[in-house]
């Protein structure tokens, strides 16, 4: 995973016509139907590691950057991050952008310094942060819960 970005926050322009983009109104209302919270990949890891005896909060608001879950006994922290969204394989990914590039390619690199800045705000505060893709979940969901348990053990 390469995310490496340093230096001041990238600028993302407002998506709006007099900027230049366009979507269409097919692919507004697809865009609008994505989720930000309670995805079928965090869901599944939930109730997983809910199942394991492993308790946890959901969505924390308060907390910088919004983890997806927080494990606040063993000071870890959960991200399933979307492939698209923030940048899975990023350097192939970034060429295969057709369509509103001024807007996307920010986007997203703006969201992947972000997850380095969230990452590094707490690791300074002794949490440990795991960040999982959606396809991990979906894939190799024992990887996943056995990198959470591994955590758990080490911070006992």
């Amino acid at each position: 995973m390469n995310r490496n970005y340093e230096g001041s926050p990238i600028k993302v322009p407002r998506f709006e016509e007099a900027n230049g983009f366009y979507t269409t109104p097919d692919r507004s209302k697809l865009m609008s139907r994505i989720k930000s919270k309670n995805t079928k990949p965090e869901q599944i890891l939930r109730k997983a590691l809910w199942h394991s005896g492993i308790r946890y909060r959901k969505n924390v608001k308060s907390m910088k950057g919004s983890p997806d879950i927080v494990i606040t006994k063993h000071r870890i922290i959960v991200f399933v991050d979307g492939e698209f969204w923030h940048g899975y394989k990023w350097h192939e990914k970034r060429k295969k952008i057709k369509s509103n590039r001024g807007f996307w390619i920010p986007k997203i690199e703006r969201n992947i310094q972000r997850d380095i800045e969230i990452n590094k705000h707490y690791e300074s505060k002794g949490w440990t942060v795991l960040r999982f893709w959606e396809h991990e979940i979906k894939k190799r969901l024992d990887t996943c819960l056995n990198d959470v348990f591994e955590v758990i053990m080490n911070n006992t």
